[in-house]
């Protein structure tokens, strides 16, 4: 399997598809590489060349339990810059990955990277606090914590649904999504998983994203059950320099169906333009 070796020794492992300007993606919590496979194949089949790597814990990265930290995993998407030697390259984060993509342009730095997207994203705070009322409450990851530790097969396979927004009237997500869900959720540590439940609820990316300077594509469903819209994503284009925000309505956090074939076709008019 191609894998990067971290400075502490982990290995990373990542896809590597086409030829071209490399778009560097990231993905959600608890899955890994494969959930980005479609917008993989796309990208490479346009021309350029699609990078995906599975999170330290997850997939088929080293199942660690020490160092499941934002940090970590901004080092670990240095070394797969560093490794491969990528240049001039986008940045594509979902959720935890759009945490990781804002940590790692304040933490190593724009020099290897010219633009970013950050769908359904986490910055700049999920949790409620007094300086941020419309976040979500500790009670929720709480029980999020819980689950994972209690039963995380039957968590994930009940999380798939309101990930997919198939709890919406009208929803035509597939068995095959949610089975796809679990399966590439259950390839994740119990450990790592837990532990990441801080860091893409907890950590406040609002100072970072004041310091980015290239230019940010904010897309996100505004009905996103996961990462509520109203105190992410306008949040989030108002504290960038360079933004433009792209609302889907009645979208949900996961891509799946219309949703994202529209992402899709918005992300390759990014990439042309």
């Amino acid at each position: 399997m191609p894998v990067v070796t971290t400075p502490d020794g982990l290995e990373i492992f990542y896809k590597d598809w086409g030829d071209g300007p490399p778009v560097v993606f990231s993905h959600g919590w608890p899955l890994n590489a494969d959930a980005w496979d479609r917008q993989l194949k796309a990208v490479a089949d346009a021309g350029f060349r699609g990078i995906a790597h599975d999170r330290r814990g997850h997939g088929r990265s080293t199942q660690t339990y020490d160092g499941n930290d934002m940090d970590h995993y901004a080092d670990d998407l240095a070394a797969v810059f560093e490794a491969l030697d990528l240049r001039d390259a986008v940045l594509v984060g979902h959720s935890t990955g759009g945490g990781e993509v804002v940590h790692y342009l304040a933490r190593h730095g724009s020099e290897r990277v010219n633009r970013a997207v950050l769908l359904g994203a986490v910055p700049p705070l999920m949790l409620q606090t007094p300086e941020n009322p419309e976040g979500t409450p500790l009670e929720a990851f709480d029980g999020i914590r819980a689950g994972v530790l209690a039963d995380r097969s039957q968590f994930y396979q009940d999380l798939s649904v309101p990930f997919y927004g198939g709890n919406r009237d009208g929803s035509d997500l597939s068995q095959g999504v949610r089975d796809q869900f679990w399966r590439l959720s259950m390839q994740a540590g119990l450990a790592p998983a837990y532990d990441c439940i801080a860091q893409f609820s907890a950590v406040d990316y609002t100072a970072e994203l004041r310091a980015i300077t290239i230019p940010v594509l904010v897309a996100h469903g505004d009905d996103d059950q996961i990462v509520p819209f109203a105190a992410s994503a306008p949040k989030t284009a108002e504290l960038l320099a360079d933004a433009t925000l792209t609302v889907y309505p009645g979208a949900p956090h996961g891509l799946h169906g219309a949703f994202e074939e529209e992402f899709t076709a918005d992300l390759l008019a990014w990439l042309a333009g």
